[in-house]
C-alpha cells in the first residue's frame, strides 16, 4: 500500500520509523529540528527543518511526550492536514490529559491514533522480528495506518482502545523507572517480579478508571512493553531507575541517560490523574514521592513492597 508518509521528529524512534516505513514500500518525509545532522543511505528518505514543506496524510508524532503539542500545533497552523499519530508514551504536562485528547482538541478535524508497544528503535531497524499496536477510535483508519507502515518483520496489530493503549504507554515507564531503582539497589529478581506483578494490577486499574479495555493491558501495548522496558538496559526508564538505585543523584542519574527519560516527566501527571478518579496507585505514588518530593529512596521501596497482602490480581 502506498501512502503519503511523514515523521515528525528527528531522533532515535523518528529515524527508526522513517527507515520502518520505507522498508514498509513507502517514500516519507522525515522533519527535524537539525535536519542537517541526519543522513539515510536511501534516498528515498526525504529530511527536511521546515514543517510548511511536509504534507501527507498520515504524520507520525516521534517526539517526547511535551513536544507533541506544540509540534502538532505549528504543523497544523503551517497547513499541515491528515492523520495525526501519536507515538510518544506519556501525558501532556501542561494539562496533564492524554496525548490522544490533546491531539483531537487542537486539531479536531484531523483523525488521530497512538503507535505503541514493546519497541527498542535499534532492534527495529534491524529488521529483528518486532510488534508493536496501532489505535484510533475509527478501526478503518488503525488498518489503514498498519498496512502503510508494517511489513513482515514490522508487525503491527490494530485496536480502537486508544484509552488502554495510550494508559499503558504512560504507565509502563513509570514501572520501569521502579524496577530499576529495585535492581540498583540489588534487591533482586524476586523483587522485581513482584513490582512487575504489582504494576500490572496497578495498570489495569488505571486504564480501567480512565475508560479502557482489560484485555488491552495484557496485549503488546500492556505487558509486551512492560517485559521489555522493566527488564532491559535498553530501556532508558530503566538506567535511569538503577542509577538511582546505585546511588547517583536524580541529575546525575537524567544527565547520564542518552535520550529523554519519559516515566521522570510522567509519574507527577499520572498521580495527579489517578488521584482525580480516586485510584490507588502505590508504584506510581513511590516514584513520583523520590522524584519529586525527596522521599528516602531505601524507605519508599521498603514500603512499597511491604504493603498489605492482597491478592496478585489487586496488589
Amino acid at each position: 500500500m502506498t501512502a503519503d508518509i511523514a515523521i515528525l521528529g528527528g531522533g532515535a524512534w523518528g529515524q527508526a520509523l522513517a527507515i520502518l516505513a520505507r522498508r514498509a514500500g513507502q517514500r516519507p518525509t522525515l522533519w527535524a529540528r537539525q535536519p542537517r545532522n541526519l543522513s539515510f543511505d536511501d534516498s528515498g528518505i526525504a529530511v527536511t527543518g521546515e514543517l510548511a514543506a511536509v504534507r501527507a496524510s498520515i504524520v507520525l508524532l516521534a517526539v517526547p511526550a511535551k513536544a507533541v503539542r506544540p509540534v502538532a500545533a505549528a504543523w497544523t497552523a503551517a497547513g499541515g492536514s491528515g492523520v495525526l499519530v501519536s507515538c510518544a508514551k506519556g501525558f501532556d504536562p501542561d494539562s496533564g490529559r492524554m496525548l490522544s485528547d490533546v491531539l483531537a482538541s487542537d486539531a479536531p478535524s484531523n483523525p488521530v491514533a497512538v503507535l505503541s508497544g514493546p519497541t527498542f528503535a535499534a532492534e527495529a531497524v534491524r529488521g529483528v522480528p518486532t510488534a508493536a499496536t496501532v489505535a484510533c477510535s475509527d478501526q478503518d483508519v488503525a488498518d489503514r495506518i498498519a498496512a502503510a507502515v508494517g511489513s513482515p518483520t514490522f508487525r503491527l496489530y490494530t485496536t480502537t482502545d486508544v484509552i488502554g493503549v495510550e494508559a499503558a504507554g504512560a504507565f509502563k515507564n513509570v514501572l520501569a523507572i521502579a524496577c530499576g531503582i529495585a535492581d540498583g539497589m540489588a534487591l533482586g529478581d524476586n523483587a522485581r517480579a513482584a513490582l512487575i506483578t504489582r504494576g500490572l494490577a496497578e495498570l489495569a486499574r488505571l486504564a480501567a478508571g480512565l475508560g479502557g479495555r482489560a484485555e488491552t493491558v495484557m496485549g503488546l501495548a500492556g505487558l509486551g512493553d512492560v517485559v521489555l522496558t522493566c527488564t532491559s538496559g535498553q530501556s532508558r526508564n530503566y538506567a535511569f531507575g538503577r542509577r538511582l538505585g546505585e546511588g547517583r543523584s536524580i541529575d546525575e542519574a537524567l544527565s547520564a541517560s542518552a535520550g529523554v527519560v519519559e516515566g521522570a516527566a510522567t509519574a507527577a501527571s499520572l498521580l495527579a490523574r489517578g488521584r482525580s478518579l480516586g485510584l490507588d496507585l502505590p508504584v506510581t505514588e513511590a516514584v513520583d514521592a523520590v522524584l519529586n518530593r525527596g522521599a528516602d529512596l531505601k524507605a519508599t521501596a521498603v514500603g512499597l513492597l511491604a504493603r498489605p497482602s492482597r491478592g496478585a490480581e489487586t496488589a
